[in-house]
């Protein structure tokens, strides 16, 4: 009886080491893939910045502002 109780603790212990690890595999994905958005996102922010500037600079230079 203690033999059959021992087996299934180690079994337990086994099928949560095994699912922490895969936790933490997932983890370390979602984690480089939020990195990843984060960078597109500030990169084309970076580009809307351009753009605007260009385009009062666009504006200022037609009205005569820009000198």
């Amino acid at each position: 009886m203690a033999d059959n109780t021992q087996k299934m603790s180690y079994n337990a212990g086994v099928a949560k080491g095994q699912t922490q690890e895969k936790s933490s595999g997932m983890m370390g994905k979602a984690n480089n893939a939020a990195q990843s958005a984060k960078k597109s996102v500030l990169g084309a922010g970076e580009q809307v910045k351009v753009q605007a500037l260009g385009a009062v600079n666009a504006v200022k230079k037609a009205t005569g502002m820009k000198k």
